[in-house]
């Protein structure tokens, strides 16, 4: 039910609490205590306009038994202004009560309604729907095709190129950011995404559906059988610096200070593993590059944190994620005695391509040990079918 329906509908199953009855010909005022808070809370109100702080106030005053000529100084307006908003208040107080009764929590907004003033048809518009289409559809643009020396457009900017180009002879840059608001669009903001390199929509699709599988059925194997569910990747050339002096400690009314000057000490790489059930990093890592031997022993490392349990690793389709020291590590994990052949020119293994915008995808080094007797501490991916030398080998050795 909207606010406005309860208002003109006072006969709500209600016990109205009683207030103060003023006496005289102006409008009689009454009040309820929840009421009177949130008049309070709008009449000294910093963030509510104007007319409804004023509003609030004539209310309260008018309670508090002064006459409309007392009321009329304190607020700024006449006294038939203030008659009318105490008539308004009288007529609706009723069905005010008997909202305040079904709906508690929604006091504020009824009273905050009884306040606000009804929309107004307003001045004709300057500009024509299809100049405002036009300022639309330059905020699309990239700002290199108007020759300006900006990457994303600003209000400022907008509005001197839609002057430049004659779509308007004259606007505001508010009046830029008014119409940007209407259209629900931000072009000085921009987020980062990455593009698919994967040809083949179908196959797209596949690896898309298997990561969200890993990741939406992490829960159930953490329970059921102890499985971790981890996402692993580097962050490369992280400066190592150490600066030239202590911190200062913190004290009354002062910040921690921190010495601005700094000695490098060239750059490092941080290996980490999130662990997507229990929202953890696991085993970080902090060495000078990201070679196929460091990532190998960090793999290791990661399993070490738990010999008991299953693990299953979630990475992008860098080259050190399917390499072949990796590959054989998993092997000797799984207990693998088969020939694992050579390792074949292209080493994808069903992993995402390395610049897909979707999730990543289970590094499938450890493909298949997946069934109830998987070795503890190993490593393992969702599908108990696929081989594990599937596309890292020439032969077909399958774990299972």
């Amino acid at each position: 039910m909207k606010l406005t329906d309860a208002l003109r509908s006072p006969d709500l199953d209600c016990e109205v609490q009683e207030g103060l009855i003023m006496p005289g010909k102006a409008a009689k005022v009454t009040i309820s205590e929840r009421q009177q808070v949130v008049l309070e809370e709008f009449s000294r109100s910093r963030t509510a306009s104007k007319c409804v702080s004023q509003r609030a106030t004539i209310v309260l005053l008018a309670f508090q038994g002064l006459r409309n000529e007392e009321i009329a100084p304190r607020v700024g307006l006449n006294r038939q202004q203030v008659g009318l908003w105490r008539q308004r208040w009288r007529d609706v107080w009723t069905s005010l009560c008997a909202w305040e009764c079904s709906e508690p929590n929604r006091l504020r907004e009824a009273i905050l309604e009884v306040f606000t003033d009804a929309p107004r048809s307003g001045s004709p518009g300057k500009f024509t729907p299809e100049q405002i289409a036009q300022i639309i559809a330059l905020a699309c643009e990239s700002p290199a095709l108007s020759e300006r020396p900006i990457t994303r457009w600003t209000h400022r900017e907008l509005r001197d190129e839609v002057i430049k180009r004659g779509i308007v002879s004259a606007i505001s840059v508010s009046q830029v950011g008014r119409y940007l608001l209407e259209a629900a669009m931000q072009p000085h903001r921009h987020k980062m995404w990455l593009n698919t390199t994967e040809k083949d929509p179908e196959k797209f699709q596949r690896e898309v559906e298997n990561v969200c599988r890993a990741y939406l059925e992490a829960p159930y194997k953490a329970i059921a059988h102890g499985t971790h569910t981890v996402s692993v990747d580097e962050a490369t050339g992280l400066q190592a610096i150490e600066r030239n002096a202590p911190d200062k400690p913190v004290q009354p009314n002062r910040p921690v200070k921190q010495e601005f000057e700094y000695t490098r000490h060239g750059t490092t790489t941080l290996t980490a593993g999130l662990d997507v059930v229990m929202g953890e990093i696991v085993a970080p890592t902090l060495e000078a590059t990201r070679t196929e031997p460091e990532f190998v022993q960090h793999i290791a490392r990661t399993v070490n944190s738990d010999p008991t349990g299953n693990w299953i690793f979630i990475v992008d389709n860098l080259n050190t994620h399917a390499s072949e020291s990796l590959v054989k590590w998993v092997a000797d994990q799984c207990s693998v005695e088969e020939d694992l052949g050579k390792k074949a020119p292209e080493a994808s293994c069903r992993h995402k391509p390395r610049d897909a915008s979707s999730s990543r995808t289970p590094l499938t080094a450890s493909t298949s040990c997946t069934s109830p007797n998987t070795v503890p501490g190993s490593t393992r991916s969702r599908s108990s079918s696929a081989s594990f030398s599937e596309k890292f080998y020439g032969v077909e050795t399958s774990l299972r």
